[in-house]
């Protein structure tokens, strides 16, 4: 039973019977080796990540209160601080979380 081999089968084909793919391995493996050895890293890069938490009471509320009274319209304005990259907020009885995620470089002291 004879086979017609497509392109990758024919690639493969001439890589297996091929000489030369020792060679290609080991050329592979020692550009890794180079790479890794001349590429800059550190082993606790200080990248921070600007963020502000706001917490709201209203003793007394209901959940469903707070997040139409507090959360909700906190969000809004939130959101119209230039430099927000993300606003989280969660809403429990008697209290609103808000936490608000700048994009990295941004100062959140000059947008506030």
């Amino acid at each position: 039973m004879t086979q017609k081999t497509g392109a990758a089968g024919k690639i493969a084909q001439f890589f297996i019977d091929s000489k030369l793919t020792p060679l290609f391995i080991i050329a592979a493996i020692l550009l890794g080796i180079a790479s890794v050895i001349a590429l800059p890293r550190e082993e606790e890069p200080q990248i921070i990540v600007p963020m502000i938490d706001i917490f709201v009471k209203m003793p007394g509320a209901s959940a469903k209160e707070v997040e139409e009274r507090v959360t909700s319209p906190m969000e809004k304005l939130l959101w119209e601080i230039p430099g927000v990259e993300y606003v989280y907020s969660t809403s429990s009885p008697g209290m609103s979380m808000a936490v608000v995620r700048f994009y990295v470089g941004q100062d959140e002291e000059k947008s506030i």
